[in-house]
C-alpha cells in the first residue's frame, strides 16, 4: 500500500519559448535525464495552480495546491510574520515592507532605490527610529523580519483590506494607501486602516530623512535610507488544518519565510533549511530528509528555478534546471518504493525575459508510484507534459488526487463522520451499546 507523497515543488519551473534557445522554453532547452525517466515512468499533464491566465505569487499557488479555497487566504504579509516569528494577534493585520530610498518631486515620492545597502548597526538604528507610531487610535509597530525587509503590525479597529503603496520599479512614484471599495468588512475599518498607515509612512519619511545617520551616509556618497514601502497586507482567518481538511500528516521541507509562515499557518510540521550556491546539492539533501520521514505528505521546495528566471537570462535557468537534475540523480534509486509515490511539479511559471514578475502559462506535472497509470510522455517539459494521462489540471484538483494515489479518497456518499470529508478512514465514533440494549 501506498504510503507516502512526496511533492517536488520546483518554484516557477514554467516559463515561455525563447529566441536564444531555439524558440524553447528552459526546460525543454535544459538536459534533465532524471526528470525525463520519471515522465517516462507516470502519468503527465499540465496544471494551472489558479486559473488560465491568472500569474499567482507563490504563495497563493501553494495554498491552492494545498486545497484551500482563494477566500480564505490570509495574506503574505501575516504569513512572512510567522515564519520569522513576529508575533501577530488575531485581530491585527500585518503588512509586508521594505526600506528604500525616495526622492521628493514637487508633492509625491519617488522610488530610487529598492533596499539600498546597509551595514546590520545602521539597520538597527533606523528600526529604532520607526518601531512605534500611533494615529487615531491605530497603533503602528515596525518589526524587522530579514535584512531590509520587515513587518508592519497594525493594531487596534483595523482591517487588512488596504492597498499596498509600493510602486516596485524604480522611477515611479509611491502609491497611496487606499481602503478597498468591496470588502468583507466594516468601511469604517478599511478608512481608518487606510488613513494611519498613510500617516505612518509619511512620518517615517520625515523621521528617516532627517535622521543623522543619513547625512553620514550622504557624505561617504551612499543612497539615503529614507523610507518604507509598504504591500499585501494580511490577517488571520482561522483556518482548518491541513491534516483536518485532507486526513494526512504533512511536513513542509523548504527556505524562506513565507513557506515556513504558510506551513505554520495550516499546522502542517516544517523543516527549516538555508539555500547555499548549489541548488542541486539543496535539492538532494531536502529529498534525503523527506525519504526518512515519517510523514504521509512530504512537500520539498527549491526557489532555484524562479530565482534564476529572475535574472532574465534564460541561459542561466537552463543551469539552475540542469542542477536540480543532477540534484536529483543523487538519490533518485531510493527516492520509489513499493510504499511512496512522488509529484514533480511547479507552483507558476517564471518568464526569463520580459518585464513580468510571473505569468499565466501552465507548469508541467508528473505522478510516479504503484498502480499511477504510465502515459507515452518521455520528456518533462511545458510542450511533452500536455499529451499526458492526466490533461489539464487546476491546483484545486491536485489533493484529490494525491488522496486517490495513496487510496485514501472516500467513495462519495458514505458518511463515516458528521463532516463529510473527502478521505477515510475519518475520525469515527464507534457505536455503543446501552445497559438496557443487552
Amino acid at each position: 500500500m501506498v504510503r507516502k507523497c512526496i511533492v517536488i515543488l520546483l518554484d516557477g519551473l514554467g516559463d515561455r519559448s525563447h529566441p536564444c534557445l531555439d524558440h524553447q522554453t528552459p526546460l525543454q532547452a535544459a538536459h534533465t535525464p532524471c526528470l525525463d525517466r520519471l515522465a517516462t515512468m507516470g502519468a503527465n499533464g499540465l496544471m494551472q495552480t489558479m486559473a488560465p491566465g491568472l500569474a499567482p505569487p507563490s504563495e497563493n499557488a501553494h495554498f491552492a495546491l494545498f486545497g484551500y479555497p482563494a477566500h480564505e487566504f490570509p495574506g503574505r504579509g501575516l504569513l512572512e510574520a510567522l515564519g520569522a516569528d513576529i508575533p501577530v494577534q488575531e485581530n491585527e493585520v500585518a503588512i509586508l515592507a521594505h526600506f528604500v530610498s525616495l526622492r521628493r518631486q514637487h508633492d509625491q515620492l519617488i522610488l530610487t532605490t529598492n533596499r539600498p545597502a546597509a551595514s546590520a548597526r545602521e539597520m538597527a538604528e533606523l528600526v529604532a527610529a520607526i518601531d512605534h507610531f500611533e494615529h487615531e487610535g491605530i497603533c503602528c509597530r515596525f518589526q524587522p523580519s530579514h535584512g531590509r525587509d520587515g513587518i508592519v503590525v497594525l493594531s487596534g479597529a483595523v482591517s487588512p483590506f488596504v492597498t499596498d503603496s509600493d510602486p516596485l520599479h524604480a522611477g515611479e512614484a509611491l502609491m497611496a494607501p487606499l481602503p478597498w471599495q468591496q470588502a468583507p468588512d466594516a468601511p469604517e475599518r478599511r478608512q481608518k486602516s487606510a488613513r494611519a498607515l498613510h500617516a505612518y509612512l509619511a512620518w517615517c519619511h520625515h523621521t528617516l530623512h532627517t535622521h543623522p545617520l543619513n547625512s553620514t551616509r550622504q557624505v561617504a556618497g551612499q543612497p539615503a535610507i529614507n523610507g518604507l514601502v509598504s504591500q499585501r497586507p494580511g490577517q488571520s482567518r482561522r483556518p482548518e488544518s491541513f491534516k483536518g481538511r485532507w486526513g494526512l500528516r504533512s511536513l513542509s521541507i523548504a527556505s524562506g519565510l513565507v513557506y515556513w509562515g504558510l506551513a505554520r499557518y495550516l499546522d502542517m510540521a516544517v523543516e527549516k533549511v538555508r539555500d547555499s550556491t548549489d541548488p542541486g546539492l539543496d535539492l538532494a539533501q531536502r529529498l534525503r530528509v523527506a525519504i526518512r520521514a515519517d510523514y504521509d505528505f512530504v512537500h520539498v521546495h527549491s526557489k532555484a528555478p524562479d530565482a534564476a528566471a529572475h535574472t532574465k537570462d534564460p541561459r542561466t535557468k537552463v543551469t539552475a534546471i540542469e542542477a536540480l537534475d543532477q540534484g536529483l540523480a543523487h538519490v533518485f534509486d531510493s527516492l520509489l518504493d513499493e510504499q511512496t509515490m512522488v509529484v514533480v511539479t511547479a507552483d507558476h511559471s517564471t518568464p526569463s525575459s520580459g518585464p513580468q514578475v510571473h505569468s499565466g502559462e501552465p507548469v508541467p506535472i508528473c505522478a510516479v508510484g504503484p498502480g499511477i497509470r504510465r502515459d507515452l510522455v518521455h520528456h518533462f517539459d511545458e510542450i511533452h507534459c500536455a499529451g499526458g494521462a492526466l490533461g489539464h489540471l487546476r491546483g484545486r484538483d491536485f489533493m484529490p488526487l494525491v488522496l486517490n494515489w495513496l487510496d485514501r479518497a472516500k467513495l462519495q456518499g458514505l458518511m463515516d463522520n458528521d463532516i463529510d470529508r473527502p478521505y477515510w478512514p475519518a475520525a469515527r465514533q464507534p457505536f455503543m451499546l446501552d445497559k438496557e440494549d443487552e
